[in-house]
């Protein structure tokens, strides 16, 4: 099989233009094209006035070498690369242990069922609810103002990032196609098969919803078990001489679980997990990370600057912004969710955190993204878990800048430019709920990132007109964007100082949305798979 790439066609191009592409593209007669493959479509609107799809594609030829040959120097006349996802091993019989997965998020999702898929029956726990309980209890914040610590948008079957608008791409480098895995299993789950082939595929909130259903089906079905409900609060872990081992989890309840392998994907919010992880002497340091606010704009706005118009059949508009300021901070758009809404996304009471969510029509009123700041652990040099501390600093401030109700602060942008508050809003109406209360974000967020984002804003505007309209409205604050903590792991993916414990996915510090730690779950169920049928159990 042979991979094209850079077909370009019009987006009105009809159902035979495809064939004929390859035929002019190959120089060879019809009967010699046995079949045609889209791999990839993208599209690239730089011209306004004529924006095309790029395909990539997947076709037989009849005499392979041949074509090869005359098209040895072409960048984008290929081999197909093999993209079949082969197990690494298969659990011995009888089964003398089984490897728990603390997490049931996108890592915690993907390592239970490669583990379960190899015959390992893993356990997987999780501190939060089913997801469709956990649903309702997330729509109690957003309707009720009532936050369960335990079940919200960050705690919970599917993780943080059921509730957000589903993007399955990623930037991770992936020579084994690891992501084709995860996108399959996806589509076997219940996801529209365009997401094997769309450049930048999404699923949106309620769709993920059945899918995280129907893989917990899958798991169970090939002997993994979940539990609920289960906030592991201690990690037992056996010191002989300078070594450590794993030897088991305790739950809040005081259950005790015993297990030589533990996969820890506990998403980037589980700030106690992280805290009981330095008491025990784990290996961890302090990363950068983002914070920022969330804006709204029209999408009709966002069209228009992307598209010219709205163009149904690429939907609604994206972007993507970077700006670095005089200060030294980068401030860039992050989660951009497009015709979605901004959510309230704390899982600690008496603070205000925000995400953005959409659904797979993105048909909402409006678009949103993140506009965050970088920063680095020199930021937050007091201790390893400084960079907790600084969240929950300015989701506190959050929180009573908006009325202590879970109501978020917001401004508008006019008014955040001349540095005045706002005392009403204009024509963009905010998403967020349970509520807004407009004020001065200012004192929202340290001062180096709001005259970083006051300078990207006019920047952001000559790239995107109207960018920094008046009645654009920002919400505070942004300050999840990644794990501000790294569980340091060896090339096993071990701990590097606690023998059987895994650190995986977001939380831990190595991925970054649903396909990178899908991605990552892979490799971590690999390597726990390989080091249990070398030796059973740890000696």
């Amino acid at each position: 099989m042979l991979r094209l790439t850079d077909i370009k066609l019009p987006l009105d191009h009809g159902p035979d233009a495809l064939r004929s592409a390859v035929l002019k593209r190959l120089r060879i007669p019809a009967s010699d094209l046995l079949s045609v493959a889209v791999f990839r479509r993208a599209h690239d609107a730089r011209k306004k006035s004529a924006i095309v799809y790029i395909y990539s594609l997947d076709v037989t030829v009849r005499d392979e070498a041949a074509t090869l040959g005359r098209f040895g120097g072409d960048q984008h006349v290929r081999p197909a690369p093999d993209m079949e996802y082969r197990f690494v091993a298969r659990a011995p019989q009888p089964l003398e242990s089984r490897p728990i997965v603390v997490g049931a998020g996108p890592c915690g999702l993907f390592a239970g069922l490669v583990l379960a898929q190899m015959g390992f029956r893993p356990l997987i726990l999780d501190r939060g609810k089913i997801v469709r309980e956990r649903t309702k209890d997330t729509w109690g914040l957003w309707r009720r103002s009532v936050l369960d610590p335990e079940s919200n948008v960050q705690f919970g079957e599917g993780g943080a990032g059921t509730f957000s608008d589903g993007k399955l791409y990623s930037q991770i480098k992936d020579p084994r196609h690891l992501g084709r895995k995860v996108l399959s299993e996806f589509v076997k789950a219940g996801a529209p098969e365009e997401i094997l082939s769309e450049a930048h595929p999404h699923i949106g909130t309620f769709r993920l919803v059945t899918m995280v259903e129907h893989l917990r089906a899958t798991i169970e079905s090939l002997g993994g078990e979940y539990r609920f409900q289960s906030r592991v609060e201690d990690i037992d872990i056996e010191t002989r001489g300078d070594e450590r081992h794993v030897r088991g989890v305790v739950l809040a309840d005081g259950t005790h679980i015993a297990a030589d392998h533990v996969v820890l994907a506990p998403g980037h919010s589980a700030r106690d997990t992280f805290a009981m992880l330095v008491k025990r002497g784990v290996d961890i340091e302090a990363k950068p990370f983002s914070i920022g606010f969330r804006i709204e704009h029209p999408q009709s706005l966002i069209d228009r600057a992307r598209f010219g118009r709205s163009i149904k059949a690429l939907g609604a508009a994206e972007y993507r912004l970077v700006h670095h300021a005089a200060n030294g901070r980068t401030v860039y758009s992050f989660c951009m969710c497009p015709g979605g809404t901004v959510v309230a996304a704390t899982s600690e009471e008496g603070r205000v955190a925000t995400n953005g969510m959409s659904q797979y029509s993105r048909n909402e009123r409006n678009a949103n993204a993140g506009i965050v700041v970088s920063i680095t652990p020199e930021d937050y040099p007091e201790h390893v878990l400084a960079g907790i501390d600084l969240q929950r600093k300015w989701e506190t401030r959050a929180f009573e800048a908006g009325g202590g109700t879970y109501a978020a602060p917001v401004q508008r942008v006019g008014d955040f430019l001349a540095g005045r508050p706002s005392t009403a809003l204009g024509s963009v109406t905010p998403s967020y709920r349970p509520g807004v209360t407009p004020t001065d974000l200012s004192t929202c967020l340290p001062d180096y990132a709001i005259a970083a984002i006051r300078e990207a804003l006019p920047a952001f505007g000559r790239q995107i007109p109207g960018f920094d309209m008046a009645d654009a409205v920002l919400t505070g604050v942004e300050t999840r964007t990644s794990s501000p903590i790294r569980i340091r792991r060896n090339e096993r993916f071990e701990s590097v100082n606690t023998r059987g414990l895994y650190p995986a996915g977001e939380g831990a510090g190595f991925a970054g949305g649903i396909l990178s730690a899908g991605v990552d779950g892979i490799k971590v169920a690999e390597a726990v798979a390989l080091d249990m049928v070398k030796s059973p159990a740890l000696a």
